[in-house]
C-alpha cells in the first residue's frame, strides 16, 4: 500500500514561475517581430514591386526594344515643409530596357534651414515589379538652407518583361509619384502619422 506522505507533492509556485517566464518570452519575441516585420516588408517590397514600389536594381545589359511606356512624374510635398519640388520634365517616353535620366529640382522657400526626405510609389501598383530604379535620391535625407536650389537625378528602366505579364501587357503609361515630407530621426514625419501622405503640388 503506498504511503501518501510519501508521494510528490506539486509546487505550485514553481509552475507559475515557470508559466510567468514563458509568456514573457511570448510577449518579447512578439514586440522584437512586429519591429522586424516593417524592414523585412520593406525588402519584399523593393525586392518583388508589390503594392507599388518600384524594384531596385544594376542598368540591363540587354538592347532595348522598339516597344515603350509613357512614365509621367507627379511630385507632391507635405503641408508641413516649406519647398518646391518638380521634375524636370513632367513625363518621357521610355522604350522598355533603355536606361532613363530624369532630374527633380527641390527649393527651401522658407527663412530657416529644413531636412526633407522623399516617398515613392507607382501606379497602376502592378507596375511596381518592372520598374527598375538603378539610382534614387528617395529615402534620402536632404537639408537645403533658406533659398537653396538642388537638383536630384533618378535613373531608371521599364523591364520589357512587362509585356510578357497578362496583367500587364496591354499597359501603355505609368506614374511615378513623389512626396517629400519633413523629415526625423531619418524618418518622414507625416507618413509616421498616417498613410497616404496627402500634401500639396508644387511648381517653380
Amino acid at each position: 500500500m503506498t504511503d501518501r506522505k510519501n508521494a510528490p507533492v506539486a509546487k505550485p509556485a514553481r509552475k507559475a514561475a515557470v508559466t510567468a517566464v514563458a509568456c514573457a518570452g511570448l510577449a518579447f519575441g512578439m514586440i522584437g517581430l512586429a519591429f522586424a516585420s516593417v524592414p523585412l516588408y520593406d525588402m519584399f517590397c523593393k525586392a518583388t514591386g508589390f503594392d507599388g514600389t518600384p524594384r531596385k536594381g544594376i542598368a540591363p545589359s540587354a538592347a532595348a526594344t522598339d516597344d515603350s511606356m509613357l512614365v509621367r512624374f507627379d511630385t507632391n510635398v507635405s503641408a508641413g515643409l516649406p519647398w518646391r519640388f518638380q521634375a524636370e520634365s513632367a513625363q518621357v517616353e521610355a522604350r522598355l530596357g533603355e536606361t532613363k535620366t530624369v532630374f527633380f529640382r527641390v527649393k527651401n522657400t522658407g527663412p530657416t534651414p529644413s531636412t526633407g526626405i522623399a516617398t515613392f510609389n507607382v501606379q497602376p501598383g502592378l507596375m511596381g515589379g518592372f520598374f527598375v530604379k538603378v539610382e534614387c535620391f528617395c529615402f534620402n535625407e536632404q537639408t537645403l538652407q533658406p533659398g537653396e536650389t538642388m537638383d536630384f537625378p533618378v535613373v531608371f528602366y521599364v523591364d520589357p518583361a512587362v509585356r510578357q505579364d497578362s496583367n500587364t501587357a496591354h499597359l501603355t503609361e505609368m506614374t511615378l509619384s513623389y512626396t517629400y515630407f519633413a523629415s526625423k530621426n531619418g524618418q518622414p514625419t507625416a507618413a509616421l502619422a498616417a498613410t497616404g501622405g496627402a500634401g500639396k503640388k508644387s511648381n517653380f
